[in-house]
Formats: structure tokens, sequence, C-alpha cells
């Protein structure tokens, strides 16, 4: 049996919407830089996303919708890779940071809170802190 059979088609179909999230957060600036291409190669890699699907999802970014975890715990995950992204290049823009606040309300987080939740990701993205760390801080 294929590794990839073991997880149900919705499991792939969120780690898509995940990963054309990041790719959003990285074209955001219009460019990907190097930094930021590697993290995306290594993030395809770890969701299972093929080279032909990347090319795919890079050319429809519009058609992945956001598609929120149900435990706090995923969303703090998929918090953790959003905020790696902003930092891949370590720059944070603009651009970046106002799209960063509509996917953390598409996450489901409180949008009364999203500027401390941002603050708090790039900090602990910022001193190094591992997925654990990041989960972790926000407990």
């Amino acid at each position: 049996m294929n590794f990839s059979n073991l997880y149900s088609p919705a499991f792939r179909e969120r780690n898509r919407d995940h990963f054309a999230a990041i790719l959003r957060i990285a074209l955001s600036d219009g460019i990907i830089s190097e930094e930021e291409e590697a993290f995306i190669n290594r993030t395809a890699i770890n969701l299972e996303i093929d080279e032909d699907e990347v090319a795919k999802i890079k050319a429809n970014l519009d058609d992945y919708p956001i598609n929120p975890p149900a435990t706090q715990q995923k969303r703090l995950e998929r918090l953790y890779d959003l905020s790696r992204m902003v930092f891949a290049d370590n720059i944070a823009d603009d651009a970046e940071k106002k799209l960063m606040k509509r996917l953390i309300v598409g996450l489901g987080f409180p949008s009364n809170e999203i500027e401390a939740i941002i603050e708090k990701s790039f900090t602990e993205i910022q001193n190094g802190s591992d997925e654990d760390e990041f989960v972790s801080a926000f407990s």
C-alpha cells in the first residue's frame, strides 16, 4: 500500500489549502526569495504535495480556501508554519503582515486578538522556537 493512501482525501485537501496559504504569504511581495523557495519546497515534501501539484497551486491560488483545523493544537501548528514563512527571507514586510492577519482570522483565531497573536508569533520565530516551543508559548 502506498503511504499516501493512509490519509483521507479531506486530509490531503487541508494540506493543499494550508500550502496555498503559505504560498500566498511568499507571493505577497510579488517575489519568492531563495530562502522562501527552500521553505516552500521543504513544506511541500512534509505535506506530501508533489511538484506538479505545487505548480498547479501556484497558478491557481484563489482556488484554495483557508481550511481551519478543528483543534487549537492544529491551528497553532499551522500558525507556526505561516509565521516561519513570513521570516523565511528574514523580512516581515507590510504585505506579509496584512495577509497574515487575514489568515489568522481564517484559521479561527479571535479577531480581537490578531495583533497580539502576530506579535507573539513573530517573537517566537525570531527567538528560534521550534514547533513545540511555539505551541507551548500560546498555552
